[in-house]
């Protein structure tokens, strides 16, 4: 079933998440909601605070990155209770960055190229690894909603007095786009 996004404004979107155990009501559901959610919204990832839900869960998808970066073929895979435990700042990279959250707006974002990731996978068996390229960073603006940030966040002070109007307008409701929505309005 495709859920609606929250978006900005949204107070569920500024909650530190909570870890959640193996009974969690509906889960094997909820994952397969949030991944039809995330393909109908044209998403590579989504974090479970922005279809209401203040727990630690998220899904990504890269295939559709394959034909440039064909290690991401078929690259589907749903985090329980991620938690980056390290990052390693001696690369970083200024990639522009979008959000389903908060449509219509893009900024560069600086980030460190590989991370530490501990997580559960749908078998509640841990992992604990590091990460790397694209991966990495959308694993960190997903994690970054559990702990309730958004990307806007993370920009200058010059860029974000830019967005600020595009901002407003969120949290008013104006906005359009071509996915179901709940907005703070």
């Amino acid at each position: 079933m495709v859920l609606p996004i929250y978006t900005y404004g949204q107070p569920v979107l500024r909650k530190t998440a909570t870890d959640i155990a193996e009974d969690y009501p509906g889960l094997k559901e909820l994952i397969a909601d949030m991944f039809e959610t995330m393909y109908k919204s044209d998403g590579v990832g989504l974090a479970a605070p922005q279809i209401g839900r203040s727990i630690r869960l998220v899904v990504v998808t890269l295939d559709v990155l394959s034909d440039d970066f064909p290690e991401y073929k078929d690259f589907n895979k749903a985090y329980i209770n991620p938690h980056i435990l390290e990052t390693d700042s001696s690369h970083t990279e200024l990639i522009e960055e979008g959000c389903l959250s908060l449509p219509g707006i893009h900024e560069p974002v600086r980030r460190p190229t590989r991370i530490r990731i501990s997580y559960q996978d749908e078998n509640f068996e841990s992992h604990d690894e590091w990460v790397e390229g694209y991966l990495a960073r959308v694993l960190q603006h997903e994690c970054d909603h559990l702990e309730g940030r958004v990307f806007t966040d993370l920009i200058s002070p010059l860029r974000k007095q830019m967005v600020k109007g595009k901002l407003a307008a969120l949290l008013k409701g104006k906005v359009r786009c071509a996915y179901k929505i709940k907005t703070g309005k």
